[in-house]
């Protein structure tokens, strides 16, 4: 959720996008398998104790992939198998699975960075859009979300 990355990206990412050297980043860019195009995204306090618990547990191979595959070795987890995690994760805290998925983790903190601050071009560059119009749409921004933001400027 605060990587803001899709699910065949995050499920890619290598120990040494995170981890180079052993040390874990604040930040990191990976280049996005949809588009082709670089990903900036930070990696939170709460993420780096999460990671760093986890590269504890399994070893810091910095090769090797963040989330390896248990049924097929050398390789990483699938998107599949992540979406599978998450509906238990969902499950886990009492919430309805079928609200939440892989896709809708990558858009709600993009969303909230939205509300708070109302910069799409930020939105646009979080996710590694093209054209704003995509971000808009994304986004599900409507007129009312518009104008809400227009009447908070005073002249």
């Amino acid at each position: 959720m605060d990587a803001k990355l899709g699910g065949c990206d995050l499920v890619k990412l290598r120990v040494s996008d995170v981890a180079p050297g052993g040390a874990l980043r604040q930040r990191a860019t990976i280049v996005q398998q949809k588009t082709g195009r670089p990903v900036p995204f930070e990696i939170t306090d709460a993420t780096r104790d999460a990671l760093s618990a986890w590269l504890a547990r399994r070893g810091k191979r910095t090769d090797d992939w963040l989330f390896p595959s248990r049924s097929r070795p050398g390789n990483h987890i699938t998107a599949r198998q992540y979406a599978r995690l998450v509906g238990q994760w969902v499950a886990m805290i009492d919430l309805e699975p079928r609200a939440y998925g892989t896709h809708s983790l990558r858009r709600t903190k993009v969303a909230l960075v939205y509300k708070k601050t109302g910069n799409l071009r930020a939105c646009q560059l979080l996710l590694g859009h093209r054209k704003l119009e995509s971000t808009v749409r994304y986004l599900g921004i409507e007129v009312d979300d518009a104008l809400a933001l227009s009447e908070q400027v005073e002249i």
